[in-house]
């Protein structure tokens, strides 16, 4: 006998019991009754959840774009890697304001766009200077600047247990400095008129300055809170 035919020869009240169990049973799996299914929405909403925020979808964006731009800048379109530059940048500028707007501040996010940012900056830095369009002093500052940072950083945080490194006004200005030179140092490769050039040797000069100002600031903010009650640090990043 066929087994479809089998099937249906099923008394009715087998066939209502079998169907009772299974509707039973997805009702409880959509309910949220079974621990693996629970585990799984509970995965979703706290990990997953993050990453679809708008604002972490545009650091995200802005990570994607960073080996198209390195590439750009390799081949010398310097056009398309200037405005390449420029979309990252809005990119960072719209994320903050929409993380605001929209309460979508979330602790991925916290970490993820400062990352984003120096790992861009940090890659064109290099790349700049590798193609000599940026002078070795500045990028060694830069990244002098970083490690020190990042060491102590990672220090404190296995000495005291130091997590919060929020930027600094010396920091913050020191970031918008590095933007500004890069974007300009791109700009002069598709102009040289004078007010180019002239920005250009300010926005440099100005970043070497801001780096070694927010550094010292860094290690004196640094050394004053651990003259103090060992806090969870919360001035520089």
């Amino acid at each position: 006998m066929p087994a479809e035919a089998g099937a249906m020869d099923w008394p009715l009240q087998s066939r209502a019991a079998v169907l009772y169990h299974l509707e039973r049973n997805a009702a409880g799996l959509l309910a949220g009754n079974y621990p693996f299914f629970s585990v799984m929405v509970n995965v979703e909403s706290r990990g997953f959840k993050s990453y679809r925020s708008a604002p972490n979808l545009l650091t995200l964006l802005r990570i994607c774009l960073m080996p198209f731009l390195v590439a750009a800048v390799l081949e010398e379109k310097y056009a398309l890697s200037f405005w390449l530059f420029v979309c990252a940048g809005l990119s960072d500028a719209l994320d903050g304001t929409l993380a605001r707007v929209l309460k979508q501040r979330t602790k991925l996010g916290h970490y993820l766009d400062p990352v984003a940012d120096k790992l861009l900056l940090s890659t064109l830095f290099i790349v700049l200077t590798h193609k000599a369009l940026i002078p070795t002093r500045v990028t060694a500052l830069v990244f002098g600047r970083d490690l020190g940072i990042l060491v102590v950083a990672a220090l404190l945080y296995a000495a005291v247990g130091w997590r919060e490194f929020s930027p600094s006004i010396f920091g913050k200005a020191n970031t918008f400095a590095q933007v500004t030179a890069i974007a300009v140092v791109l700009l002069h490769q598709l102009t040289t008129a004078q007010w180019v050039v002239e920005f250009r040797a300010l926005a440099l000069y100005a970043t070497m300055a801001l780096t070694v100002i927010s550094g010292l600031h860094y290690a004196w903010i640094t050394a004053r809170r651990l003259g103090r009650s060992g806090g969870n640090g919360s001035d520089i990043r």
